[in-house]
């Protein structure tokens, strides 16, 4: 699904009135009239009810009017409170303030913050149509006292396009935010609403079609998606009946160091549970038998190790004559930041031919010299989490945190690579600039080894012949759908890496069955 920024959607509200004929009013009265009917299903009783519509002065406010007006027709006491002058409601909106004042709803102008407290103390639920995609800059004075009034009012809000204080591209919070039960956004959801914090405030988000035309849609160059379980389904390898264990391919695994070989483990069963048809861990050479023992369907293959018993400069040639044997590679579970074994992924790295996912210690040895990502033969997918991401970028994780789509835009055109930033709503940037934010995951999943699952979960996708782009969407879904079901049926607090295993293959059944 496609999803913008707020100036795209105002493109496209432009392009569909001066271009294909529909006027903007109508597009206003469409977008109302949906989101009436949210509030409709929402309330207990229609007879007897109260609605208190807060209306900005600008188009927003437009939307809450027309709700406003279908919520009276039914019978239901609204209070439409605008913050602002009246008279500074101009075009579409203005013409629905003159409706709805011709057809006697309760219209107030608020000057002071008790007449909104007043007003949201005898209302069964509050509509929020107070600002839309335009908001700028830190909230702050009448229009900051009603966000914080709607909020203490403790009662169901049903926000218009946004909530109120939402930055519409960052999902960043404009000092204060309205904390919205539901949200109905218009035309195609905004970034704001897919990432965090954003997406907490939302609530409940459903996108209401209101007469844009899909030309139009198509047109539009928009290169932002929230991934789909259709996405996924569409993306994912088939599985011939008469396969066999070389169709999949085999997928190599660098990995492991004393005290970490659980990230190891953990990555080599993950791209089992995909589906790979082979596996093979490369380990240092002295856990090797401990490897043997933890992992039962892949291979292991020991490699020369530092006196710390992590990978050394002269597992280099042994290890690339195991990569040459496979389809795809993973390098960096578990693999310390010892000197040497740094000194090692540095030189492994730009003379790997097979498509490969760089994680954890593999993407910290790259940070001491990221030239090495620009010098790499074959295409890669990088998983940071924000304090790797600034590491390699040379910032600070709050910076990156501050813009999650942007970061990892930049950081795939500066390198060449598709990054997958973690986190919630984990961004998929590919070199060409567009990108995917992944709406699958859970709190569940906030412990370790998670980014070990993830990464076993993309080498055994890249193997089995997806491109790095497609593995990455797929893999990144996939592995936040299963810590879905781990939170449903183990806790979210207390659930384990391992818990998700078992349910990669479930997830990916039920995708391909949902496809059909």
């Amino acid at each position: 699904m496609r999803i913008v920024t707020a100036d795209q959607m105002k493109e496209l509200d432009r392009r569909a009135s001066e271009e294909f004929g529909v006027p903007s009013i109508v597009l206003m009265e469409n977008a109302g009239l949906r989101t009436f009917d949210v509030v409709y299903k929402l309330l207990d009783r229609v007879q007897g009810s109260t609605v208190a519509v807060i209306c900005g002065r600008g188009n927003n406010g437009g939307d809450g009017l027309v709700v406003a007006r279908h919520l009276h027709q039914i019978g239901v006491d609204v209070r439409a409170l605008i913050v602002g002058k009246t008279g500074d409601m101009k075009g579409d909106a203005g013409v629905n303030l003159e409706i709805a004042l011709k057809s006697g709803i309760a219209v107030e102008e608020v000057t002071e913050i008790a007449q909104v407290r007043r007003a949201l103390a005898h209302s069964d639920l509050v509509v929020d149509a107070l600002f839309g995609t335009g908001i700028r800059g830190e909230i702050t004075g009448l229009a900051g006292e009603v966000i914080d009034a709607i909020n203490e009012s403790i009662r169901p809000v049903v926000a218009v396009d946004l909530p109120s204080g939402l930055d519409a591209d960052t999902g960043q919070i404009a000092g204060r935010c309205v904390w919205a039960d539901e949200t109905v956004t218009f035309a195609l959801p905004k970034i704001g609403l897919a990432t965090y914090p954003g997406a907490a405030y939302a609530g409940q988000v459903s996108v209401a079609e209101i007469g844009i035309p899909e030309r139009a849609f198509q047109t539009a160059g928009i290169g932002t998606f929230l991934t789909s379980a259709e996405d996924v389904a569409a993306r994912l390898p088939a599985r011939p009946p008469d396969a066999h264990k070389g169709t999949f391919g085999h997928a190599a695994l660098i990995a492991g160091s004393v005290g970490m070989t659980g990230a190891a483990a953990m990555a080599a069963a993950s791209a089992v549970r995909v589906g790979a048809g082979l596996v093979t861990l490369g380990v240092p050479e002295s856990l090797n038998d401990i490897l043997e023992v933890k992992v039962t369907e892949a291979m292991t293959v020991p490699l020369p190790e530092t006196d710390e018993r992590s990978f050394s400069p002269a597992a280099l040639e042994r290890a690339l004559e195991l990569i040459d044997r496979c389809d795809a590679v993973a390098v960096g579970p578990g693999l310390s930041r010892n000197p040497g074994t740094v000194a090692f992924v540095l030189e492994l790295l730009p003379q790997i031919e097979k498509p490969m996912v760089l994680d954890a210690d593999g993407l910290n040895a790259v940070s001491q010299d990221v030239s090495v990502l620009e010098r790499l033969k074959a295409p890669a997918v990088i998983t940071p989490h924000p304090g790797e991401m600034a590491r390699l970028t040379g910032t600070q994780a709050a910076a990156i945190q501050s813009n999650r789509l942007k970061a990892a835009r930049d950081t795939a055109a500066r390198f060449g690579v598709v990054v997958a930033l973690k986190g919630a709503g984990t961004v998929t940037a590919s070199p060409d600039g567009e990108a995917w934010i992944n709406p699958t995951g859970s709190p569940a999943m906030a412990s370790g080894g998670m980014g070990d699952i993830l990464t076993g979960a993309i080498a055994g996708l890249l193997a089995q012949g997806l491109s790095v782009t497609d593995t990455a969407i797929c893999g990144v879904y996939i592995h936040g759908r299963a810590g879905e079901i781990a939170a449903e049926e183990v806790g979210e607090a207390g659930a384990a890496a391992t818990d998700l295993l078992p349910l990669l293959p479930r997830t990916i059944e039920e995708l391909r069955k949902e496809s059909k």
